[in-house]
């Protein structure tokens, strides 16, 4: 565990804005995944796509896979139509006449390779942080975008 201090006491951070720290913690943790993942030669919604084949080895339909994630950071239907042809034109799926996408084997491989990486980057990203903190931390942030009559959901 490397070590770590915190820059603000707690009477300091009480008066913080979490619009500020919430958005800096999120684009700093996009950006560290992101980064991951262009060196494994993904996008973050290519990753989104492949991962939604382990529970459908027989494959999903494209319009099923672009409505699960067209939320996801408001990437929208059109980027996730345009990665899904770009993972296919890279052979890492099929997809029949009727939009009926699966994983090739070379896709599969890749998968479980960055599946692999993201359990890695998931420790590193919750190092010296509980999963009673981190349970906290999320219910504090839903709560907050319930009070101001916001929306989110995550599968």
């Amino acid at each position: 565990m490397t070590s770590f201090t915190y820059s603000h006491s707690d009477t300091d951070l009480a008066g913080q804005p979490v619009g500020y720290w919430s958005s800096a913690a999120g684009a700093a943790v996009v950006h560290h995944i992101r980064t991951n993942l262009a060196e494994l030669g993904l996008t973050q919604p290519q990753w989104w796509a492949l991962n939604q084949f382990p529970q459908a080895p027989d494959g999903r339909h494209r319009d099923e896979v672009v409505a699960v994630l067209k939320g996801y950071l408001e990437v929208g239907e059109g980027a996730l139509h345009h990665d899904i042809g770009a993972l296919h034109d890279r052979g890492l799926i099929t997809e029949d006449a009727v939009g009926r996408i699966a994983l090739t084997d070379e896709g599969r491989t890749l998968r479980d390779r960055v599946a692999e990486r993201q359990k890695e980057l998931r420790a590193q990203i919750h190092e010296g942080i509980t999963d009673e903190d981190y349970v906290r931390t999320l219910k504090v942030l839903q709560r907050m975008i319930h009070n101001v009559g916001g929306t989110a959901w995550h599968h």
